[in-house]
């Protein structure tokens, strides 16, 4: 192998050795990519549980795939995200992160009644596709109040 070659293998294994850092840290950064993996999860169930309570209607289906995903989603931020497990409960984190939660919720539902009002009915995967971008743009709102209030490092929260 040329010098050349064992340089540029000894720079991937530092940049790994780093991004591995991060990811694990309780720095912004590593919060944040441990958010997004969360977050695409979440959305994951949301699909899942959308698609399967359709028939029900579409508001019915939002607001079951919206309690499945938000129940999952505060459980993993409180333990892997924030590493918060010891400092918040399960259920201070599931009150106050469902709280962020419903104005998701209420933001989702409008888009979908705006939507269906102007375009009339569309398959599942459009609707996701809609609520999915709601989402998205509210998550990082969410991000920024879960780290700043419900799992603050600063405070030590018990049942």
């Amino acid at each position: 192998m040329s010098d050349l070659t064992v340089t540029g293998i000894h720079r991937v294994a530092d940049a790994a050795v780093r991004a591995r850092g991060h990811l694990r840290g309780d720095d912004t950064l590593g919060q944040f990519a441990r958010y997004v993996v969360v977050g695409a999860l979440s959305t994951l169930l949301y699909g899942l549980v959308f698609v399967a309570a359709d028939v029900a209607g579409d508001q019915v289906a939002n607001l079951a795939g919206a309690i499945a995903s938000t129940l999952l989603a505060n459980e993993l931020h409180r333990r892997l995200t924030f590493h918060a497990g010891g400092q918040v409960s399960w259920f201070t984190a599931q009150w106050e992160g469902g709280g962020l939660a419903v104005i998701g919720l209420v933001a989702t539902s409008l888009a979908l009644a705006g939507f269906q009002t102007l375009v009339g009915d569309v398959r599942p995967l459009v609707q996701i596709a809609l609520v999915t971008g709601v989402t998205g743009a509210i998550g990082l709102v969410r991000f920024v109040a879960l780290r700043a209030w419900v799992f603050s490092t600063g405070s030590a929260r018990r049942e």
